[in-house]
């Protein structure tokens, strides 16, 4: 079966906020996408414009480093010791003598000069190019014996570019001279890998890489881009493309083929500054919302404080059922106010048509009553005063008022099923066959299909329904037990029974109040609710006496009518107690 969920419309203050939140994040996130754009621009111009001067800062000081550190090695080249040692080993050589006894003198010599340079290997050649003598942690791939090329024109240092071991070096060649002579010479080797790209990094602030033959050698580029560079050509002075980021290239260097180049990305450095910008606004962005949303939040309360106040007291009119007193006025909008005053019109004309609704129900019902009694002299006030006593019992019972009120209802009209009852057997003088009794007991449920259809009396169905069954079962039309029968119910049912006895009937006289409610007693717990028949027992006499006759057909009181149905306050009494024997509340007596 689908179940309808009622959906609720947000409330004033959350449509406020959130409107005026969405309307203050629609505006941020404009201007940051247009900012966002701006900013792209602007920083990677000057991003571009920074990366350039300091690569051109750092080619001015590697340029001044190489310039340095080879006049460090042509200074070193006059080392005395090392000369004599080239210039005796060069002597013996030429008249045939061994020189073996000098090779330990130019190791020695050269571990110091490597130690002096600190760079990854320093040999010492004779006039032919052979090595002497090698230093440093990559001395192994510059061996003793072995016949170096290296390009020199015997009087300046010159580079160039060697592999050796599979390793490319920055070969520096320092001819040693001996007055006019050359007597050798020494290599200082750098090798060209990716250490050394990383200590470039550290005065360039930039990525290095070292490119040789169009091969790229060292790099401390990440692999993606390195593997980019050796598919591009790099200008000397630029930007390119190299996978999805942008470079600021400058060559450094360039020596015998091999190329230093600096890169900067400039897409790093502007994304991180994007970032840091976009955290700027973001944080901006936070202040105006939260800004905002105090704003919206307070105007929103304002506007539907008074909104709250009036549903409020509307709320409480609708629970109390309450039309007679005016809305309070807000004060703070011209268009509550006038509302409030609409509201008051319909307010009052509200209460004057709900007067007039209750009089003609009122009237209707009691119309219903008095056109049943009249169906017989004998129960004429019959319904009147069943009501009345209910109401009674239902006070000393210390009903809610509300409850008294359907209870007194439900007693007028829990005999209406009788109208679907023959009068030839209703007006019966004598004694009911079982077959007409039966006729009798289907008043209830008459009573109640006929009060089902009007929503207003839905209270009362239950009472005229169930108003002769009893505690112990073997009442109609359910036989119902105990508890399973309603309060209000049992009341009618206990006060049916007394009205039926102290009643004048075509074939016995009225019963005294107090026979009646000895009766009454005797049956409890089984006839009649126990509790009920205490609430009953403990009202005054001269009260039970008083309802007794009021309207009774032989009282010229009867033209009353309707009239009697005013209940009055009742007192508590000691219980009486008498026997007599009583009927069902119609016109003919069927005991038990």
């Amino acid at each position: 079966m689908a179940v309808n969920r009622v959906r609720h419309a947000p409330r004033l203050v959350v449509r406020v906020v959130a409107f005026s939140f969405a309307v203050t994040a629609g505006v941020l996130g404009v201007a940051f996408v247009v900012l966002t754009w701006q900013a792209q621009r602007w920083l990677t111009h000057a991003v571009t414009e920074s990366l350039e001067q300091s690569q051109r800062r750092f080619a001015g000081l590697q340029a001044r480093r190489e310039r340095e550190h080879l006049l460090q090695a042509v200074a070193l080249a006059e080392n005395p010791t090392l000369k004599a040692a080239l210039d005796t080993y060069n002597a013996e050589r030429a008249t045939g003598t061994p020189a073996e006894q000098l090779a330990p003198t130019i190791a020695l010599e050269t571990g110091k000069l490597q130690q002096l340079l600190g760079v990854g290997a320093l040999s010492v050649l004779d006039v032919r190019g052979q090595i002497l003598a090698s230093a440093g942690p990559l001395r192994s791939a510059w061996p003793a014996g072995e016949r170096l090329d290296v390009p020199s024109d015997g009087s300046a240092a010159a580079e160039s570019i060697v592999t050796r071991g599979g390793t490319v070096f920055l070969a520096t060649t320092v001819p040693m001279a001996l007055e006019d002579d050359v007597i050798g010479a020494f290599v200082l080797a750098e090798p060209l890998d990716d250490a050394y790209a990383r200590e470039l990094v550290g005065d360039a602030g930039t990525d290095i890489a070292v490119i040789v033959g169009g091969r790229v050698v060292a790099s401390s580029a990440p692999a993606a881009v390195r593997d980019a560079l050796g598919r591009e050509a790099l200008p000397d002075r630029g930007s390119i493309a190299l996978g999805d980021e942008v470079f600021v290239v400058r060559r450094l260097s360039s020596v015998d083929g091999a190329r230093v180049y600096a890169l900067g990305s400039v897409t790093e450095s502007a994304t991180a500054a994007r970032r840091e910008a976009a955290w700027v606004l973001a944080l901006s962005g936070v202040g105006s919302l939260l800004l905002g949303a105090l704003g919206s939040t307070w105007l929103a309360r304002t506007i539907a404080r008074p909104v709250g106040n009036l549903t409020s007291s509307l709320a409480r009119m609708a629970a109390a059922r309450d039309l007679s007193h005016a809305l309070p006025r807000s004060g703070v909008s011209r268009e509550l106010d006038e509302l409030a005053d609409t509201f008051d019109v319909l307010r009052a004309e509200l209460s004057q048509a709900e007067a007039e609704s209750e009089d003609t129900y009122l009237g209707v019902i009691g119309t219903l009553a008095n056109a049943l009694d009249a169906r017989d002299p004998y129960t004429a006030g019959h319904s009147t005063r069943v009501a009345n006593l209910s109401v009674a019992i239902g006070r000393q019972m210390q009903l809610a008022d509300d409850a008294v009120e359907s209870l007194r209802l439900g007693a007028l009209l829990h005999d209406i099923g009788k109208i679907g009852v023959s009068d030839s057997v209703l007006r019966k003088p004598g004694k009911l066959t079982d077959e007409e009794f039966a006729q009798i007991k289907l008043h209830p449920t008459l009573g109640a299909r006929i009060l089902k259809p009007l929503r207003i009396l839905s209270e009362q169905v239950a009472i005229v329904e169930l108003h002769h069954e009893r505690p112990d079962g073997r009442g109609y039309p359910h036989g119902l037990r105990g508890d399973e029968i309603p309060l209000a119910a049992s009341i009618v049912h206990v006060a049916d029974a007394f009205d039926a006895i102290t009643s004048a009937r075509a074939y016995r006289p009225r019963r005294p109040a107090a026979e009646a409610m000895a009766e009454i007693l005797r049956c409890s717990g089984t006839d009649f609710n126990p509790t009920v028949v205490e609430a009953i027992a403990a009202l005054p006499m001269e009260t039970l006496t008083k309802i007794s006759l009021d309207l009774q057909p032989s009282d010229a009181r009867s033209s009353r009518g309707f009239g009697a149905l005013t209940p009055f306050r009742m007192r508590p009494a000691q219980r009486t107690s008498a026997s007599v024997v009583f009927g069902d509340g119609g016109a003919h007596a069927r005991v038990g």
